[in-house]
């Protein structure tokens, strides 16, 4: 089946291989080549082995395991990192993620175990700034209104998706992530030169160009629901092998983390008005 995404096409010509059998070349190791029945015992051939095709169910399943893990990580991260360690353990977190998730983006490494180390050390952040922002900075109550607020915004991208009320186009996709790739390019730059200069670019600062940004960055994350629903979706009508919907599950996992760490900051300029 045809789709307009690259990553999916390349993920179901993987897919049609594996269906086939997933064979060497004829004559390699004296094995059949490709979608070549082995021959039993009796003679005749042997059907191919299937593999397993991922549906909806095992998205929903792998994204609810991988937000227990790191739900369950930012919580023991929270009790068994004292405060003064805070800072590092936020930073090695967001930098091991950084690398991981794009590791896992890039190379559409469908591997569980990987993915559920990212969700680990995704939780160590969480954990680290949601420590921060509640118990350190002072700000009461503003983790289970992030957390709230965050699940509220999926749930409504879930169903305007659901209702076809926004649709994933080909247009769309790319503006989508035009605008990913700019914000995370403006976030890198921006952090860099906090570390290496004395200026204040006034992206962080919880003043008018901080909830500006947060804003943005609070809508594009939105919209990244969209595009991971689409490529669910997609996967599930290409007929993708089941361990792909880890590759999914962790693409819903990395916006919702996202999503959930701007409203953090968000909801903390509000309160740092009080």
């Amino acid at each position: 089946m045809k789709t307009s995404n690259p990553v999916l096409a390349r993920l179901g010509q993987a897919a049609e291989r594996e269906r086939a059998g997933g064979y060497a070349p004829a004559g390699a190791y004296g094995q059949p080549g490709y979608g070549q029945p082995y021959p039993t015992a009796d003679g005749y051939p042997a059907a191919p082995p299937t593999v397993a095709p991922m549906s909806i169910d095992d998205v929903v399943v792998k994204t609810v395991t991988l937000l227990g893990i790191t739900g369950l990580t930012a919580a023991l991260a929270w009790v068994l990192v004292p405060d003064e360690l805070v800072g590092a353990a936020w930073i090695g977190a967001a930098v091991v993620g950084l690398v991981l998730g794009l590791v896992i983006s890039f190379m559409r490494m469908a591997n569980p175990a990987l993915v559920i180390t990212y969700a680990v050390i995704e939780g160590v952040f969480v954990g680290m700034v949601s420590k921060f922002f509640e118990s350190i900075a002072g700000y009461d109550g503003i983790v289970l209104q992030a957390v709230i607020a965050t699940f509220g915004v999926f749930f409504l991208m879930a169903g305007l998706y659901k209702v076809k009320a926004i649709r994933a186009t080909p247009k769309f996709v790319r503006g989508v992530v035009a605008a990913m790739v700019g914000v995370f390019a403006v976030m890198l730059i921006n952090f860099v030169i906090t570390l290496t200069t004395d200026i204040d670019t006034g992206l962080r600062s919880g003043g008018p160009v901080a909830i500006g940004f947060s804003l943005i960055c609070i809508v594009i994350a939105s919209l990244s629901f969209i595009l991971s629903f689409h490529e669910v979706e997609e996967g599930v009508r290409m007929g993708l092998p089941r361990r792909y919907s880890w590759t999914a599950a962790f693409g819903i996992l990395v916006s919702l983390v996202w999503l959930y760490i701007e409203i953090l900051r968000l909801l903390s300029y509000f309160q740092g008005d009080d």
